[in-house]
């Protein structure tokens, strides 16, 4: 591969295959120029990222932030692949790396920055918070810098964003959609919820979707035939009535309509997740 362009000594751009890539190296683009070769043996990492427009501001970002910075966002961003089991939106590259640079700057300036979601975070994304707990180890491993656990939340939400490739704006807004879902819930029932219980680990999975429509103002539809929501509202009158309450709440609130789908399948998790 030659070299197309040097961002830093650290940086450059090159082609890979009819595609341009980002490649990083210690001392990589040292005393080097365009066009020259690079040196294989100091390759340390190589990006792929498929949208242009998130290219240029990767690129703008790794050619404004210390290397050591990329590094340890890209083993947070691995862990997080390998817990979750999922593909991350190529965005966490610079949202989480920008994140982290900034935190530690406010933690060197003594500005700490507390998280208005902490408490929703932890308990409506566990595998993200839990990410978000072991970055903040390899923060400390790495600079030496003890973050607050606020600020496992703001990871957690950004991995959170990396899933349903939403801006922190939208994911924001489903955090709080969930919680007043799961408020009118509980005050209807007058429960406590079983966070342990399989019931509403499927119910917070449901109410994440569905949260992702109202927020992109998207709806639910398969064909689903209406005889059913007649069978489910005789079954399940209470959680129905529940439903009702949530469909009321969120056209007032958000302004979102529930289709009847939408209506079948919370009642359905709701009679689930109460149910003793």
């Amino acid at each position: 591969m030659k070299i197309s362009k040097i961002l830093n000594n650290n940086v450059i751009v090159s082609m890979k295959d009819d595609q341009e890539v980002i490649v990083m190296g210690r001392g990589l683009a040292f005393n080097k120029r365009v066009g020259e070769n690079i040196e294989e043996d100091k390759v340390e990492k190589i990006f792929t990222l498929e949208d242009q427009d998130i290219t240029k501001k990767f690129k703008t970002l790794i050619a404004d932030i210390p290397m050591e910075y990329m590094e340890l966002s890209e083993d947070i961003i691995l862990f997080a692949k390998q817990k979750l089991r999922k593909e991350l939106n190529d965005s966490i590259y610079i949202s989480l790396t920008d994140h982290i640079h900034f935190a530690i700057e406010r933690y060197n300036q003594n500005l700490p920055i507390k998280n208005g979601l902490l408490w929703e975070t932890k308990n409506l994304y566990k595998e993200e918070f839990e990410i978000g707990l072991e970055a903040l180890n390899k923060i400390c491993e790495k600079f030496d810098v003890i973050l607050p656990e606020d600020e496992a939340g703001f990871i957690a939400l950004h991995i959170v964003n990396a899933q349903f490739n939403e801006d922190m704006t939208n994911t924001v807004d489903m955090t709080k959609v969930i919680q007043d879902v799961l408020t009118i819930v509980k005050y209807s029932f007058k429960i406590e919820f079983d966070e342990s219980s399989l019931h509403y680990h499927r119910f917070i999975t449901h109410l994440k979707f569905f949260a992702h429509r109202l927020v992109r103002g998207e709806h639910h539809r398969n064909g689903q035939e209406d005889d059913l929501l007649n069978v489910i509202i005789n079954k399940y009158p209470d959680a129905y009535q529940c439903s009702l309450k949530i469909k009321k709440f969120v056209e007032k609130q958000y302004r979102y309509k529930l289709t009847e789908e939408e209506l079948l399948y919370l009642t359905i998790h709701i009679e689930r997740v109460v149910k003793k």
